[in-house]
């Protein structure tokens, strides 16, 4: 898999504080890489890096193959979760400068905000001064013109901030539609709903390093706990005597006359073994292996590093 953008042994120090320590991740072509961690953790300091906002301490932004330089940062649309509008401007004045800023025509700005305008329904807010808008509404006019010129690379900081559930839908979908049309996307997030929807590969980071990456998908199963919910109809009291001792109910409950019991495999047992030891007691309506959430995980990790770290503390 081809890879658009690469940190490699990023440190940041900011006075007393170290910001990032030995931080690489690799973001592949035309993914959606979320970018994770709690406050704090380092994750702005690592997109303000790539963005040539700031220069690493040490290490190094491979961009395409190559060490970043600043006139790279045209090739990528970058939305900060500040939002950085001027206030007195008005919306379509202030959409045309940014856009030719990042090297569009007029002619050819006017043309792409023109669909975008019409695409979004923000046609009538063009003469309007960006102060009068909402922060929803300010929202999407920072979006469009980080999309505009059309970059490889997109960065979006808590992109869903200030939406409403139907103007968030539209920016994901716009998210998917850029992506199928060669777009990567950098997403940077504390919402781990978005993550479960939308990323192919995560980095989590915390207290300034990296401590996970890889494949959503890779991750939920490397996670997984050997739990099935079970849903089925019959006696609680014979499911319960038809396991042994290598099954354990973890939680039970009745919802409208059917029994849901999730249930964890002990010893190297598998689903046809617990099939079989139930099957003859109940009448199995369905089962589903219990994944992880990636909030799930993400608390799991942060915990554990956090326990490491006041360990290192103390010893």
């Amino acid at each position: 898999m081809d890879t658009i953008l690469k940190s490699e042994n990023i440190v940041k120090k900011y006075h007393n504080h170290l910001a990032l320590n030995d931080v690489s991740i690799r973001v592949p072509t035309q993914c959606i890489y979320g970018l994770l961690g709690p406050n704090g953790a380092g994750k702005t300091s690592l997109i303000r890096i790539i963005n040539q906002i700031t220069a690493p301490d040490a290490g190094k932004i491979i961009f395409n193959g190559k060490e970043i330089t600043p006139a790279d940062t045209d090739k990528i649309g970058y939305l900060p979760e500040e939002k950085g509008l001027y206030k007195k401007m008005r919306v379509g004045e202030l959409s045309l400068y940014l856009a030719q800023l990042k090297g569009l025509s007029k002619a050819e700005a006017m043309k792409r905000l023109k669909n975008w305008f019409e695409k979004f329904e923000m046609t009538s807010w063009w003469n309007k001064k960006v102060e009068e808008l909402s922060k929803g509404m300010q929202q999407k006019v920072q979006f469009v013109v980080t999309v505009l010129h059309e970059p490889p690379l997109l960065i979006l900081d808590e992109p869903f901030s200030g939406f409403d559930p139907i103007n968030a839908n539209l920016i994901k979908e716009e998210i998917f539609r850029l992506k199928a049309q060669g777009t990567t996307i950098v997403l940077s997030t504390h919402n781990m709903s978005s993550v479960e929807e939308l990323c192919d590969q995560i980095a989590l980071i915390n207290n300034s390093k990296k401590i996970m990456e890889g494949a959503v998908r890779d991750i939920r199963k490397t996670y997984r706990t050997n739990v099935y919910e079970i849903a089925f109809s019959g006696s609680a009291i014979a499911f319960a005597n038809a396991l042994w001792t290598n099954f354990e109910i973890i939680t039970k409950n009745d919802e409208e006359g059917v029994n849901k019991v999730r249930v964890k495999l002990l010893n190297n047992k598998t689903v046809n073994d617990l099939l079989q030891a139930i099957i003859p007691a109940v009448n199995v309506l369905a089962l589903n292996e219990v994944v992880p959430s990636m909030n799930d995980i993400f608390i799991s990790k942060v915990k554990e590093t956090e326990l490491t770290l006041s360990s290192n503390l103390t010893e």
